[in-house]
């Protein structure tokens, strides 16, 4: 992970400092553009591995770099092979610059066709940086980042793409440290344990009503192919305790095209959207589904549709009670609410989400936070409820939060509470990884064994409380409500004893005066 590399982290600082000192101060816009170069970077060297790839396996596959395009707006052809990064890298600034704003942005930008959601949603995205310098030294500076990636995957043994990943995320970390927007990132590490507490299993539709970045189906993805590989024991843990990787050699065409039409992102901000679509290419979904779209809003009409949805919706905001969709039901203008609702909805029966959500949702003693509490409990298998730290989110925000596993049309009988109190990570600001892995392995073991004839101890982590003593206590999902606190009897002395014990070092230290007076003469 990036806190561990000083290099890579230096050389990153380095590109965000190039592009702020090249003119383009606003963070999101830098964000931006130099995602625009990274995913340059990034679809080339994908490219030249699955051309290495298909010559190895006699898969057939056809080169995105292949053939001519015709220049928009002009009868003009040119050869796409001089559209990837490895060749323009080597022209002369100024040329290098006119030949990237006028030739290969429009073919990044109609890459998947016309109808993609990757190209509907790159229509009105633009190449601004302005000098021929600042772009030589940017390209410069991710040639050396994707060095640095290379030597840290074959020294740590870590998929490519999950650093390069950490490389993204901090890029996007920026935004929150410029105290933009910050509210969408979740720990990559959080969002691998939400992946394996759901299972999100191959030929599953996934979804996340307010994707972001598109953190969460990239954790999807990864951890579908993961299971392809799960039978060969060569794969080490990352750095959180996960197995994790992003290619598999039985990920085949065939694979790949369920992979592509099973995960679905939506976001209201159209900035976020070219961000995920672009996040998930990267890491080789070539054609995601992520689309502009306010899932609260009156203009989302989808319902009982996915398997999965694994999200970290806004939490603490609120939105105009005309713009709230018909079929949404709670009393209240609540975002964190209203999500808890729309995921319901948007699971198929029998269908699982992993969610995270303020703790507030857990006791908020208003009808609408009630409410959303008994949908969980009556009308869903509310399988889990993990709390965690006010540090997880750090430095982007202190609030305290909680995963809720649950299952669309169960039945609760029982509801397993997991009191995370150390996720790998320092819980301040800087978030420096720590020995171990905290409670994320032990969560997900503890999880997957859970009984509820074997943890009825509430002095423990983790343990059961039955629906009915819930639905008693007014649906409050709170830890607090339920975990006894565990008393250590501490003995003491006898005042007596204590009060010798006094007298005699008051006879010591008289004693000592006295010589020191002596002393002094």
């Amino acid at each position: 992970m990036l806190q561990n590399n000083s290099a890579l982290k230096s050389k990153i600082d380095q590109l965000w400092n190039k592009f702020w000192s090249g003119g383009i101060a606003n963070p999101l816009t830098a964000i931006e553009q130099i995602t625009y170069l990274l995913f340059m970077k990034r679809l080339d060297d994908l490219d030249l591995k699955k051309k290495a790839d298909a010559e190895f396996t006699g898969e057939p596959y056809t080169s995105k770099f292949e053939g001519d395009y015709t220049i928009p707006g002009t009868d003009q052809k040119v050869d796409k092979a001089t559209l990837c990064w490895s060749h323009f890298k080597h022209f002369p600034a100024e040329e290098r610059l006119q030949h990237v704003q006028l030739r290969v942005f429009p073919f990044l930008k109609q890459l998947n066709g016309d109808e993609s959601p990757f190209t509907q949603h790159m229509k009105n995205a633009v190449f601004i940086i302005p000098k021929p310098s600042l772009l030589v030294e940017a390209m410069s500076t991710i040639e050396e980042i994707f060095a640095e990636i290379e030597k840290d995957a074959n020294e740590g043994g870590q998929a490519f793409q999950d650093i390069q990943g950490d490389v993204y995320e901090m890029l996007l970390s920026e935004i929150a440290t410029a105290g933009k927007n910050g509210q969408f990132r979740t720990p990559r590490h959080i969002i691998k344990l939400i992946a394996e507490l759901v299972a999100p299993q191959l030929g599953h539709s996934i979804a996340d009503p307010a994707c972001g970045t598109g953190g969460f189906l990239l954790g999807a993805y990864q951890y579908m192919v993961t299971q392809l590989d799960k039978n060969r024991g060569n794969i080490q843990p990352d750095e959180d305790g996960f197995i994790r990787n992003s290619v598999s050699s039985l990920l085949t065409k065939e694979v790949s095209d369920i992979l592509n039409n099973s995960l679905y992102g939506y976001d209201f901000d159209v900035t976020m959207v070219r961000l995920g679509l672009m996040n998930l290419m990267m890491h080789g979904v070539d054609t995601p589904h992520i689309d502009y779209k306010d899932t609260l809003s009156k203009g989302f009409s989808e319902s009982n549709r996915y398997n999965i949805v694994m999200a970290n919706p806004p939490f603490t905001g609120s939105i105009d009670k005309g713009d709230i969709n018909e079929s949404l039901r709670l009393s209240t203008t609540k975002t964190e609410l209203l999500f808890v609702e729309q995921i319901y909805n948007l699971l198929k029966m029998g269908g699982t989400a992993g969610v995270i959500v303020p703790q507030g949702v857990l006791f908020g003693s208003g009808k609408a936070f009630v409410e959303a509490r008994k949908i969980l409990i009556e009308k869903c298998e509310l399988k889990a409820v993990i709390t965690m730290p006010s540090g997880v989110f750090k430095p982007y925000a202190g609030v305290s939060t909680a995963i809720l596993i649950f299952t669309k049309g169960g039945e609760t009988e029982n509801v397993w509470f997991y009191d995370m109190q150390n996720d790998g990570y320092s819980l301040d600001d800087k978030r420096t990884k720590l020995e171990g892995y905290g409670d994320l392995k032990d969560i997900v073991e503890q999880f997957k064994k859970r009984n509820p004839q074997n943890e009825s101890n509430r002095k423990t982590k983790f343990f059961f409380v039955p629906k009915a003593e819930i639905a008693a206590e007014g649906y409050d999902l709170s830890m607090s409500k339920y975990k006894e606190d565990v008393f250590e009897e501490v003995s003491y002395e006898k005042p007596a004893v204590i009060l010798a014990r006094l007298k005699t070092m008051e006879g010591e230290i008289s004693e000592e005066l006295n010589e020191l007076e002596g002393m002094l003469g």
